[in-house]
């Protein structure tokens, strides 16, 4: 006889971020059992790491799994995520809980939409760049070594938690590398917002009154970007109109340079920032965007501490070989995002690969 309570699969970055979501983590199962499922039950795989999150539950059991952010390549996890729900008594009732970062929600999202066809999938985002971005849109894959998300779905999560209060924990380096899709959301979309990040004081995660302004003010940051992405999202969100595709500006060439650097030499907001710098100046070229706000741009990704330049010794060749890989390449021709001036933005067909590789060999 199948059980009707609900087996939760939490697919976790590590325990410290588990135990540090806990508050979010009891938002999950209250929000669960209102709207979702009447009953809920977490079931245990991974024990010994996870006896201290079970006290959450008094007497709960969970199913754990602690990824890394290499694991998008590593196709083993999610077989192994999905050889845990298979042993869930009854399939249909099953939720699976990301708690970690980009890497963290684009997998625990993809094993929820090719499980039984789509099963319920919650994100708990625990870094500024998976509140701002990737936990918006549905968006769900893994990396194979040919590029960045080739394998993945659309699958909408159920509902997403944003708790500033786990950012407090984030490393400066980590912290920073979100504001590069929030200055990214500003200069297609919000010039008022990007005269406010002028103003920012850009500094270590927020201690409720410390550091980045606050963390009200990070809120209402955090709030304005889930705003601008749902908004575009909503115009197009099978990516077919070219709307949803000036969510990729400066992503071209940044992730041509993640892959470049094997994902290891560059955070995704780091090379999205260095994107960000050769996108300008391709729109210098191509859409009439003026050096000045250029270098508005370039000055803002400085002052969150962000990338600009390569290193010298970064084979630039490598990133141009890379950049063919994407998927916003069409019959041979990339649609480039430009921004004519900041607050808005625009799909060009006329970017060539010889304007690309300038604004590489540049960076």
């Amino acid at each position: 006889m199948r059980s009707n309570h609900l087996h939760v699969l939490l697919i976790a970055a590590t325990l410290g971020a588990l135990l540090g979501a806990r508050g979010a983590l009891s938002e999950v199962v209250l929000h669960t059992e209102k709207s979702l499922y009447r009953n809920v039950t977490v079931t245990e795989q991974d024990g010994e790491r996870c006896m201290k999150f079970s006290r959450f539950y008094q007497g709960s059991r969970q199913s754990c799994i602690f990824l890394n952010d290499r694991s998008k390549l590593v196709f083993a996890y999610t077989k192994m995520m999905l050889a845990s729900l298979y042993l869930t008594p009854n399939p249909k009732r099953v939720l699976v809980i990301g708690l970690g970062g980009g890497v963290i929600g684009d997998i625990s999202g993809f094993v929820a939409a090719i499980y039984h066809r789509g099963i319920p999938h919650v994100q708990i985002p625990t870094t500024l760049l998976a509140m701002v971005d990737s936990s918006i849109g549905g968006k769900t894959g893994v990396n194979t070594r040919d590029g960045k998300n080739l394998i993945g779905a659309i699958h909408h999560p159920s509902f997403v938690i944003d708790d500033v209060d786990v950012l407090r924990t984030l490393p400066r380096r980590e912290f920073n590398q979100g504001f590069a899709e929030i200055i990214k959301h500003a200069v297609i979309a919000d010039a008022k917002m990007f005269r406010t990040l002028q103003s920012w004081k850009a500094g270590d995660p927020p201690s409720l009154g410390s550091g980045v302004a606050g963390a009200p003010a990070l809120q209402r940051l955090i709030k304005r970007n889930i705003e601008i992405k749902s908004k575009i999202v909503a115009k197009d969100e099978r990516d077919k109109s070219g709307e949803r595709a000036l969510l990729n500006f400066g992503h071209t060439i940044g992730h041509a340079i993640e892959r470049a650097g094997d994902y290891r030499r560059f955070l995704h907001g780091e090379a999205l920032s260095l994107g960000i710098v050769a996108a300008c100046a391709i729109s210098i070229k191509k859409a009439g965007l003026s050096p000045d706000q250029r270098d508005s741009i370039v000055n803002l990704l400085r002052r969150f501490q962000l990338p600009t330049r390569l290193p010298r010794n970064f084979r630039r060749k490598k990133i141009l070989e890379a950049v063919k890989f994407d998927k916003k390449f069409e019959a041979g021709k990339v649609r480039f995002i430009v921004t004519p001036q900041i607050g808005t933005a625009h799909v060009s067909r006329d970017v060539t690969m010889k304007d690309v590789r300038e604004a590489i060999e540049a960076l």
